[in-house]
């Protein structure tokens, strides 16, 4: 089986090296069937922090390096894809559910839908209030992809009912509640759903392939 290959966003004032920290309890029963790609917002090589800024959850039409990460990200998926999935924690979950719906739902990518995957992975992720962002949750075609939530209900930094919003936006979302805060939590009935949906993902990923080579 080949591997299946997912890209992995940080959260706010986190980094890549934070992240494959924050990650170690779930993807480690994962490492054979799964490429991680952890990568930096682009803003922190200059210095500064975050995949934009903003006021929580809304900055009222000042989304700052949004154009930029946006930018940037279409970048990565044409240079260093393809990716089968899209993992993201806290804003970089909220990240991962703008990319949906910049997904390309049939995998023809045109300047409107510069991307494509197949699955997402959401930790404390809620939506964006902007204006400009709405256009992107209203195409619910995109949102039609496998995807899975996991939710803090002591999270205090992202409330559970945000997380519960963006996951509605998905047409089947599966929903994982964990008693612990704003984390990616290292308890073992998380770890054996996350491992048994991304099996489930490697696996279907193998079948397309072994379809398309007869």
């Amino acid at each position: 089986m080949s591997k299946i290959r997912i890209l992995c966003l940080h959260g706010y004032h986190g980094s890549a090296n934070i992240l494959r920290q924050q990650m170690n309890p779930l993807s480690e029963s994962v490492r054979s069937i799964v490429e991680f790609t952890v990568v930096d917002a682009p803003t922190i090589a200059s210095g500064d922090f975050g995949w934009w800024h903003g006021t929580f959850p809304s900055s009222n039409g000042q989304f700052r390096n949004w154009e930029l990460t946006r930018s940037w990200t279409n970048d990565l998926f044409r240079n260093q894809g393809p990716f089968d999935g899209v993992f993201g924690f806290s804003q970089g979950a909220a990240l991962t559910g703008l990319l949906t719906g910049l997904r390309a739902s049939d995998e023809k990518v045109s300047d409107e839908t510069p991307i494509a995957f197949d699955f997402a992975i959401m930790v404390g992720g809620f939506l964006s209030a902007e204006p400009e962002h709405q256009k992107l949750y209203a195409a619910t075609d995109r949102y039609r992809i496998p995807s899975i939530h996991v939710i803090g209900t002591s999270d205090y930094v992202v409330p559970s009912t945000e997380s519960r919003e963006l996951a509605a936006r998905f047409e089947a979302p599966e929903i994982i509640e964990h008693p612990g805060g704003h984390v990616i939590p290292a308890l073992p009935v998380v770890q054996e759903k996350v491992t048994a949906f991304v099996t489930d993902m490697a696996d279907r990923a193998t079948a397309a392939t072994r379809s398309r080579s007869v």
